[in-house]
């Protein structure tokens, strides 16, 4: 499996076409650019991922986001459960945050999506339960880092800078990759401590 595409390799495939590489392998600029212009499918982490329950959510601006993620995570074979936004009208991205964070706490889902207009509010709320660890992430490399080092279990989207060929590289990383490496569980084991001596 390819670990890089380029401007390149993009340019080797037919238009409407796809191209497969690992799962958190770089995509240029440039080569995702091409691809748009193409109509190329940049595919990544080919290998097959078991499907997990996920915990999804938005606000009213993360709304039109989280339904193409609906439609790519049905593609993908994940099951998931939609805690809203149900449509465009005002919502408070707190309360959502909250009802998938309670999901992943409780482990009625193995991981959690939130999807507001930046991703940080998002973030911030998830991160006041005990247990969680949401992480924004704007590309593939962030996601596999916020889980291989972090062992992230929320991602949030910030629907404003994430386009939906992103969103899709995004999240099939971040479903795909684990924390095993045993330098980052000791350390994500020292985030747990911090939590349990300060979160009353």
């Amino acid at each position: 499996m390819r670990d890089l595409i380029t401007a390149d390799d993009v340019r080797g495939v037919a238009p409407g076409g796809e191209i497969r590489a690992s799962a958190g392998a770089l995509v240029t600029p440039w080569a995702r650019e091409i691809a748009a212009t193409r109509g190329v499918r940049i595919v990544l982490g080919s290998d097959r991922v078991q499907p997990a329950a996920v915990a999804l959510g938005s606000d009213h601006s993360g709304y039109e986001l989280k339904e193409k993620l609906k439609e790519h995570l049905t593609r993908q074979g994940h099951s998931f459960h939609d805690f809203g936004a149900f449509s465009p009208d005002p919502v408070d991205y707190p309360d959502v945050a909250l009802a998938v964070a309670r999901a992943v706490q409780s482990r009625r889902a193995r991981c959690g999506i939130l999807v507001d207009g930046a991703g940080i509010g998002s973030a911030i709320a998830a991160n006041k339960l005990r247990g969680i660890r949401a992480a924004l992430c704007i590309d593939a490399i962030a996601a596999r880092n916020a889980r291989e080092h972090n062992d992230a279990n929320v991602l949030t989207l910030g629907s404003r800078w994430v386009v939906v060929g992103a969103m899709h590289e995004i999240v099939d990383v971040f479903l795909a990759a684990q924390c095993t490496e045993p330098r980052h569980r000791r350390r994500v084991d020292k985030i747990s401590a911090i939590e349990e001596a300060n979160l009353r």
